[in-house]
């Protein structure tokens, strides 16, 4: 089959044969993935849930994984990560994303202000390493900050379909009762095990549910879960929130009990688990923001283009793109790998390691590296 697909692939060129079968129907590919959104959902202020309906040959997701998304906008494809909500079963055909408009992210806004039944979007297989052990832990304790919270629903949602019997905590923190998603479905898994604890808190009101109210620190887990130093615990939220459980986790010597999914990358900063999960939680669609804050000096040459920045700190792919460049680009933190392209010479630094890499003609992800003094980028 495989390969009188490619015999068809030749016939067909200049274009590859999915870009003939879209205009038959958008959602019909052989190489490509797409699904169709199915319903639209808009039950938390500022946060769209889509329901799609991906091909037959999708091979689902784990609790907790990303999937990268892309969009047509104005002409121009734009790729996101974000975390399903479903919970794991490999016999589902179905995908639920709830995406945050975060304020100037142009595909969370778009999705928010524009999705409706029958559109037709990208899909890429399920990835990340942030996901729920098998076999599962006798306790686990799941933390979420904001839109943090779609990768460990999804876990929440798949422990609740499975009749989980160990201890449990789900611990989310938003600005509002009004702002937490699907919250009703909260309030009917928690009144389904007893074995569950779903403590909601809102520190900005200086409000709580089941829940210390405040911000994090070593005594809401004395309260809510003091069996934790026993759990897995998966965190997914703002850098505050991560660095607070963290900080906990060190300070016991439990950092092989921490499992996290950064919002941010951070300059310099090693983490404990897998960096994106992209999902709906990622500031500004998913995109990482500016990683720069290094001393910067030297030009970066895009020998592809012909075009020479002055070096400024910031991240190859923010330095290309205020060079007036459009590499191709997906999560913009360093999990899709979509940016990846080939430094000829010079010295870069890995903005979540702090590690230096002088080697020449190697593959390098532009959105997770900085120049460090002149650098060749063949893009």
């Amino acid at each position: 089959m495989a390969g009188l697909v490619d015999l068809v692939q030749t016939l067909t060129s200049p274009h590859p044969l999915d870009r003939y079968l879209e205009l038959v129907r958008p959602a019909l590919t052989v190489r490509d993935l797409r699904a169709e959104v199915t319903r639209v959902r808009r039950s938390a202020p500022g946060s769209v849930t889509l329901t799609l309906r991906p091909p037959r040959r999708w091979a689902g997701h784990r609790a907790g994984q990303f999937v990268q998304i892309g969009v047509v906008i104005d002409g121009v494809k734009h790729t996101r990560c974000y975390s399903p909500i479903d919970p794991q079963s490999p016999r589902r055909r179905s995908l639920e994303l709830t995406v945050k408009a975060h304020p100037g992210g142009l595909v969370s806004q778009y999705l928010y202000r524009h999705a409706a039944p029958g559109m037709v979007v990208d899909l890429a297989p399920a990835a990340g390493t942030f996901a729920l052990p098998d076999p599962r832990p006798d306790a686990l304790v799941l933390i979420s900050g904001g839109s943090g919270i779609t990768p460990v629903l999804s876990m929440l949602r798949t422990l609740d379909a499975e009749d989980y019997p160990g201890r449990l905590v789900f611990l989310h923190y938003a600005k509002s009762p009004e702002a937490v998603p699907h919250r009703s479905e909260l309030d009917a898994i928690a009144g389904r095990h007893s074995n569950f604890r779903i403590a909601l808190s809102y520190p900005s009101l200086g409000l709580a549910e089941s829940a210390p109210a405040g911000r994090f620190d070593y005594d809401t887990f004395e309260r809510i879960a003091p069996w934790f130093a026993r759990a897995q615990t998966y965190v997914c939220g703002p850098a505050s929130l991560m660095g607070a459980v963290r900080r906990v986790y060190e300070a016991e010597q439990l950092d092989d009990r921490l499992h996290t999914e950064e919002f941010v990358v951070v300059p310099g900063q090693k983490h404990a688990g897998n960096m994106g999960g992209a999902h709906a939680g990622k500031t500004e669609d998913g995109h990482a923001g500016n990683m720069g804050g290094l001393d910067a000096e030297g030009t970066t040459v895009f020998s592809a283009s012909g075009v020479r920045a002055d070096n400024a700190g910031a991240s190859l792919l923010e330095q290309a793109e205020s060079a007036g460049l459009t590499p191709v680009y997906g999560c913009r933190m360093g999990i899709c790998l979509s940016c990846t392209s080939i430094k000829r010479s010079g010295c870069t630094r890995n903005l979540r390691t702090g590690e230096l890499d002088g080697d020449p003609d190697q593959p390098i992800q532009l959105c997770i590296n900085a120049a460090v003094g002149d650098v060749d980028i063949e893009i």
